[in-house]
């Protein structure tokens, strides 16, 4: 590994990033550590423009372009000690609405699977607002029935949330904890361990066929589903958030863009 790689790797770790963040920041270093070819220690803002222009160009996303930045500011703040601060804003990113599902839509796509360990991680994902990452991470003593919660533990941004358990699972759940010990995971693979996020994903997508949807939706589509639902139900917007674990109000603000009540009621003139 190139040395200034193994150094801001050795940072990240210190700092207790994610091996997710860790990966992608390390990605986007090698790309520009390839596109400056020497000197890397001297922070040349000129030349990071250069890079970013570089990369829009090869039609890299403006997410990942913003990833690539945020890489390089980490390295010349965190790892090289320069005081000097990278004045280059991230790139604007195209407002997209999330793709929701119906609930007649979630209806069909439960009806279409058998397999009842996979109906119930896709009930629940949607029932309880879940990335796949953290539905296939359940362990049996993150689940409260009594309380009916779930403890969602280092998700995203390594923070832990409370989110709730749907009242409809309550006694597949409880079946489910009574053959299994704490520590195991709710979701298992057949071969021991926890369910791989491919896995579920591909469970999903199988699913979304059988029921016939043609919209473009993904696992992740569950949780925008089950945001828009408790919003459209009259829940209050900062229990929403809690519930999702978004840092910013207006992450959880998009959603009030696809609810909107009184657009369904306008009437096309044609």
């Amino acid at each position: 590994m190139h040395v200034e790689l193994y150094k801001t790797k050795r940072e990240l770790n210190i700092k207790n990033y994610s091996p997710k963040t860790i990966k992608s920041y390390l990605y986007g270093l090698q790309q520009y550590f390839c596109f400056k070819g020497e000197k890397y220690t001297e922070l040349e803002q000129e030349n990071i423009k250069d890079f970013l222009l570089h990369c829009k160009q090869k039609n890299i996303s403006a997410q990942s372009r913003n990833l690539f930045l945020n890489a390089i500011k980490f390295y010349y703040r965190n790892v090289i000690r320069n005081p000097r601060k990278i004045k280059i804003q991230t790139a604007k990113k195209p407002q997209r609405l999330p793709i929701v599902l119906s609930r007649s839509e979630i209806e069909k796509i439960l009806q279409s699977i058998k397999n009842s360990k996979h109906n119930l991680l896709i009930s629940l994902a949607y029932g309880a607002g879940l990335r796949v990452s953290e539905a296939v991470s359940l362990k049996i003593c993150d689940i409260d029935i009594t309380e009916r919660t779930l403890h969602i533990k280092h998700a995203k941004g390594r923070k832990d949330r409370i989110t709730i358990v749907p009242e409809k699972l309550v006694n597949q759940l409880k079946n489910l904890i009574a053959v299994k010990t704490k520590n195991e995971y709710l979701f298992a693979s057949e071969r021991g361990g926890k369910l791989t996020t491919r896995t579920a994903q591909k469970v999903f997508k199988k699913a979304l066929r059988a029921a016939e949807i043609n919209k473009n939706a993904t696992f992740h589509s569950l949780r925008h589903s089950f945001a828009t639902h408790v919003l459209e139900n009259g829940t209050d917007i900062r229990y929403v958030q809690a519930l999702l674990g978004h840092h910013n109000i207006r992450t959880t603000q998009r959603y009030t863009h696809v609810i909107n009540p009184k657009l369904k009621r306008i009437q096309s003139p044609l």
